[in-house]
């Protein structure tokens, strides 16, 4: 009698056990049927999928201070691909991402660029309320103006007065690095430079 009951015991954890690896599973194929892109993850939206889960798991290739005392995670995820998760008392704040361009953030006065090679920087001050003309560091000129609701954009005038770069704050804010000189757009028509 003691056989069979431990076997009957046996038999529905595996069947428990079956049935939450099939639900990991189901839930792992419906996060990835809403992405837009096979194996992406937006964390600004909060949409999870196999690549977005998997950098979860790896370890920053390295981890530095930010001008607030938070700390940027940097993680290399292929060729000028590198996400950065910001963390203050050891929570996840704010994530920013390189997919072909500079990413950026306005937090709470604070500004964190993330450029295409993975370099982060962050400042505080220097900045503008748009829309209009603003002088940034690094003799660039900023053009802002409201395209909508929660989007800015910032056409970079070069020293000729020609548009050397356009910036877009299209629901989240962007950044930039313009030789060295980094640029946080906000979705709320802020923008900050730094050197």
């Amino acid at each position: 009698m003691t056989t069979l009951l431990r076997r009957t015991v046996r038999t529905a954890r595996s069947a428990g056990l079956v049935a939450v690896a099939a639900a990991a599973a189901i839930a792992l194929t419906a996060g990835q049927s809403g992405a837009v892109g096979a194996g992406t993850g937006n964390t600004r939206t909060g949409v999870q999928t196999a690549t977005s889960v998997a950098y979860r798991t790896a370890a920053p290739v390295r981890t530095q201070t930010l001008v607030d005392g938070s700390k940027a995670e940097i993680y290399e995820l292929g060729a000028q691909h590198y996400r950065v998760k910001i963390v203050s008392r050891g929570a996840v704040v704010a994530t920013l991402e390189t997919k072909g361009h500079d990413d950026g953030l306005d937090a709470n006065d604070m500004y964190v660029v993330l450029t295409l090679g993975g370099e982060v920087h962050s400042w505080m001050g220097g900045e503008h309320t748009g829309p209009g003309t603003f002088k940034l560091a690094g003799g660039w000129t900023a053009r802002v103006t409201k395209v909508g609701e929660l989007r800015y954009r910032a056409q970079l005038l070069g020293r000729e007065g020609a548009v050397e770069a356009t910036m877009e704050a299209n629901q989240h804010d962007a950044g930039l690095d313009a030789n060295a000189v980094y640029i946080v757009l906000s979705a709320g028509g802020v923008i900050s430079s730094h050197m």
